[in-house]
């Protein structure tokens, strides 16, 4: 039986981290460049860079864990870089945790 606590970790950073960044995107920046408040991408920017950083670290993790080729990884990351990719992902990880 296989320890998932490392998938489980990264598959709630992703749909977190998922979350940030359309908040960023749809709503904090049209706020600082349409309503001039700064402040909002400085506390989302920060939050969503942080997240960022941490499904980072988690894919890295979950690429060795579980021998994800090259290719899988650099999609999984790829798909960090588009808003809403990060849910695509989210059928991957939700089916691994159930087969394994």
């Amino acid at each position: 039986m296989t320890d998932h606590s490392t998938l489980k970790w990264f598959r709630s950073t992703a749909i977190i981290e998922g979350i940030s960044y359309i908040v960023l995107v749809f709503i904090a920046m049209p706020m600082k460049y349409w309503g001039g408040m700064d402040w909002a991408v400085r506390y989302t920017g920060s939050a969503h860079g942080a997240l960022f950083v941490l499904y980072c670290i988690l894919l890295l993790m979950v690429w060795k864990q579980y021998k994800w080729s090259f290719g899988e990884a650099t999609v999984a990351f790829l798909l960090s870089l588009v808003p809403f990719g990060t849910f695509f992902l989210d059928k991957k990880l939700k089916r691994m945790l159930q087969t394994q």
